[in-house]
């Protein structure tokens, strides 16, 4: 989570910017956001999600396949 004295640092990204960053389509940014996986923040009607949250949710969604 973002403390509020950190907020100049943090890089918030559109659904588009994630989707191009995770190489997925909005649909699913939207589905993560939505299911609570990838914490997002709602400006008016759109969100709006941290790079770190991005980079975090990738992170822990890295397995071995063998």
């Amino acid at each position: 989570m973002v403390n509020a004295s950190d907020m100049s640092d943090v890089k918030f990204l559109t659904i588009a910017e994630v989707a191009a960053m995770m190489r997925v389509s909005k649909m699913t940014v939207y589905r993560l956001v939505h299911s609570g996986e990838l914490p997002a923040v709602r400006v008016g009607r759109s969100f709006r999600v941290t790079e770190d949250d991005v980079n975090d949710y990738l992170r822990k969604s890295f397995f071995n396949a063998g």
